[in-house]
């Protein structure tokens, strides 16, 4: 059975699908991605996730490339398309192609867009002994909101400032006397 993938408005063979090399998301992380679950054919909390992404998009000042009905449209021609029962459906949105700076490019940008998707066997209803595991904390959240295609610095140093959120407040840390 082919496999497709869904890159800059064209569903394309998974092994033919290509982006420019110039391409901001895969020269300097520029992009936002996303993933939606699918269980039974159907997406799992899809709004909330599309939510995300746009929240996301907004925070690195990348227009989206279609609308949330178009993206919808998309995403499920594309599961149609590769029989997605149960799985993952991936989405990248990146800032388009343009010369390659750290500096935001001066004249506007089409952003890129590329979904593809992944089939997953379902889990056993009843998975069987467990094991023992130890949570913490998942601090990603707190340190940074948008869902980047990378965590570097390199290119994060020349963003726009991003605006400024009201936070709850919280005790500052103390501060030790000692002298070490």
């Amino acid at each position: 059975m082919a496999r497709y993938a869904y890159v800059n408005g064209r569903y394309v063979d998974h092994r033919q699908a290509t982006v420019h090399i110039e391409d901001r998301g895969y020269q300097l992380a520029d992009g936002v991605y996303e993933v939606v679950g699918v269980r039974d054919g159907r997406l799992i909390d899809e709004g909330p996730h599309i939510d995300r992404l746009d929240r996301s998009l907004r925070e690195l000042r990348i227009g989206s490339p279609v609308s949330r009905a178009t993206l919808g449209f998309i995403i499920r021609e594309l599961m149609r398309r590769n029989r997605l029962r149960d799985g993952l459906v991936y989405m990248q949105i990146t800032r388009g192609v343009a010369r390659r700076d750290h500096a935001f490019p001066t004249t506007p940008v089409k952003p890129a867009l590329v979904l593809t998707t992944k089939n997953t066997k379902r889990a056993e209803a009843d998975p069987g002994p467990g094991i023992a595991v130890k949570s913490q904390p998942d601090i990603r959240w707190s340190r940074w909101p948008a869902r980047s295609s990378s965590s570097s610095s390199s290119g994060r140093s020349r963003w726009p400032k991003p605006r400024r959120r009201r936070r709850p407040s919280s005790p500052a840390p103390r501060r030790s006397s000692r002298r070490w």
